[in-house]
């Protein structure tokens, strides 16, 4: 392996930082046999799907020192010395920081910096002067004044990202520690910056368009190649810049042609934000569609009625299929409240499991699957079609990606599934992907 090419290993904490990539393997597993797999992997970039977004603190981090300590004996084993790893988590800035980066730094350190990337161009979000913004219909919007700042979870109250970092690290890394790459820099080369960096300070990347990252993507990878070692914390537009990828093998328009037989698919739609509820909303009006809700409120109230809600949800989604029609499985839409975070994580786990028992019930011949949201996708693919590896094939539309699983698999065989993040895309998304599907490659 070439000092300009080092291995791009993403510990992604839910599995849709794919989204930018493609013809790369997604590991559901991290056992060290696994992990050689992607090491030996023609492509120049492999994800381990970790979904620590679902996690509280501790089990996030136990998991990600697992990862590590495997991934340092597959690193030994398959003799690979140049390496880039990068923590991929949300463009709105949720997710276990600097939790995950602090326990990468311990295990496969020490680096010389760690460096925020959060921008994600396909979702309309980007960074200028070190503030993150997210279009918001049409208009730039800092990401705090948004709904992902609310998150009861990973709720944040800066856009400014040294503030971000300051509130995120309890004060340990100062507004004024953070480096700042700004644009005008970027844009002409900090080549010579990136060499002085040493002692892992947490530096916070501009960039307003993809050619800002694939510039300082270069940059990067010429300092690498000059022995500097870099972690990343980011979003999914820096690695499209990193990975430097061809186009893909078949194009979003003709994606028709790896549904199986022509058949209707399947829709599992968990992720309840704005955004997604409104892309359902609209796929639900379509002719053909037929929407079936799970009451996430009577589930709760009622530790009897999962068993009723899923016998029931099995039951439509095969009368529907028989007709010809497209079954769109999906949680009530309220978000609902909770005493604390460990009993919200507790709940929607008891959620994905029957989302999974559904998943997994599916008639064997539906053409194609659809997993609306981040930590409802990684659960289709790890626990509802028990993947211990997928290949990409490529995005349907920007910023969602389509996997396949294998040849042989005991119940959907070569079964294209989409990966489609809850907070990306328009309000025809959902219908755009369903269209996709089903209009044969002419």
């Amino acid at each position: 392996m070439t000092k300009a090419t080092p291995k791009i290993i993403v510990l992604d904490d839910d599995p849709t930082g794919s989204q930018t990539v493609h013809s790369c393997l997604l590991l559901t597993q991290w056992d060290v046999e696994t992990l050689r797999l992607g090491l030996r992997d023609d492509a120049p970039i492999f994800f381990i799907l970790t979904n620590t977004r679902s996690l509280p603190a501790g089990e996030a981090a136990q998991v990600t020192r697992e990862v590590c300590q495997h991934l340092k004996q597959a690193l030994a084993a398959e003799q690979v010395a140049e390496y880039l790893v990068v923590s991929r988590s949300d463009s709105t800035l949720r997710g276990h920081y600097p939790v995950e980066t602090d326990v990468i730094a311990q295990e496969l350190g020490p680096f010389d910096a760690h460096f925020l990337t959060p921008a994600f161009f396909e979702g309309g979000r980007f960074t200028r002067d070190s503030i993150h913004y997210l279009m918001v219909d049409g208009i730039p919007t800092p990401v705090h004044e948004t709904e992902f700042a609310q998150d009861s979870v990973f709720g944040y109250r800066f856009s400014y990202l040294p503030d971000y970092v300051a509130q995120k690290t309890q004060g340990r890394i100062a507004p004024d520690q953070v480096e700042r790459f700004l644009l005008s820099e970027i844009r002409q080369g900090c080549l010579d910056r990136l060499m002085q960096l040493q002692g892992n300070p947490c530096a916070a990347v501009d960039a307003e368009t993809q050619s800002d990252l694939d510039r300082f993507a270069q940059d990067l990878l010429t300092a690498a190649g000059r022995g500097k070692k870099f972690l990343f914390r980011s979003a999914a537009s820096l690695l499209t810049a990193l990975a430097q990828l061809p186009p893909q093998p078949v194009a979003p328009e003709k994606m028709a042609t790896y549904v199986r037989q022509g058949k209707p698919g399947a829709f599992i739609v968990g992720s309840h934000v704005r955004k997604t509820t409104e892309q359902l909303r609209a796929l639900l009006a379509v002719a053909g569609v037929r929407g079936i809700e799970l009451d996430l409120e009577q589930m709760r109230a009622d530790s009897t009625a999962t068993a009723k809600l899923r016998e029931a949800a099995i039951a439509q989604v095969q009368q529907v299929f028989e007709a010809g029609q497209t079954p769109v499985v999906y949680t009530s839409r309220q978000e609902l409240s909770f005493a604390d975070e460990e009993t919200r994580l507790a709940f929607g786990s008891q959620v994905s499991a029957l989302l999974m028992d559904i998943v997994r019930a599916l008639p064997s011949e539906i053409g194609y699957l659809v997993s609306k949201g981040g930590i409802t996708s990684n659960d289709v693919l790890s626990q509802g079609l028990a993947l211990p590896t997928a290949r990409l094939l490529g995005q349907i539309i920007p910023g969602c990606s389509v996997v396949r699983t294998p040849t042989n698999h005991p119940q959907f065989p070569n079964l294209p599934v989409v990966l489609f993040p809850g907070n990306v895309g328009s309000v025809d998304s959902l219908v755009t992907v369903l269209q996709r599907f089903s209009n044969p490659p002419g």
